[in-house]
């Protein structure tokens, strides 16, 4: 009778620790999908950041005038770059969310040049840059919908009791702070 009760123990005992190791390595799983997500917008953004710089010396001989507008994109790619590899995902969207819309006015104000319309190299540099953004937005969906997962797994039970004694803490969304740039832009001719 005692050896049933023992085996029955050690069962238990074997199953909960199965349990605990099944729970670890799924957190383990996600937490890294979470960081494979934030590296794959990384990759973006850098290559974001080099097209930058040649696509505003492109439009200098053009925009003469525009001297503040072409400021006002080099100073939040030199800010988004500063910021790049801090690992504060609300700072890195708040600063990306900027220089998105600082290139946004560039291509606006672009668009009353019909020369620089025409530049065969700042229409290659704005379609690699079209392409790069419609990149970033894809890796910001993927880490967004892994961050999701991993914050819901460290919410469950009795998942939240293993995430609590191996300290694994809920990770940021890459969100946009300012509401206005939710809003498609409107272009007037």
């Amino acid at each position: 009778m005692q050896v049933a009760v023992v085996a029955v123990f050690f069962g238990i005992m074997v199953v909960a620790f199965a349990l605990v190791i099944s729970i670890y390595n799924g957190l383990i799983t996600l937490r890294n999908r979470v960081k494979n997500g934030w590296s794959q917008i990384d990759v973006q953004l850098k290559r974001r950041y080099n097209l930058i710089p040649n696509l505003v010396e492109t439009a200098k001989g053009y925009m003469k005038h525009e001297r503040e507008t072409l400021e006002k994109v080099v100073q939040a790619r030199q800010q988004a770059v500063n910021i790049s590899g801090s690992g504060n995902v609300a700072e890195q969207a708040k600063a990306e969310n900027f220089l998105s819309q600082t290139l946004r006015s560039l291509f606006a104000v672009s668009e009353r040049y019909p020369d620089l319309k025409a530049n065969q190299n700042m229409l290659q540099l704005q379609e690699e840059l079209t392409s790069t953004e419609n990149k970033i937005a894809f890796a910001r969906q993927y880490y967004n919908d892994e961050v999701m997962r991993y914050n819901t797994k460290i919410e469950r039970f009795p998942d939240t009791v293993i995430a609590g004694m191996f300290n694994f803490t809920k990770a940021e969304f890459f969100e946009i702070e300012d509401a206005a740039q939710r809003e498609a832009p409107q272009v007037k001719f």
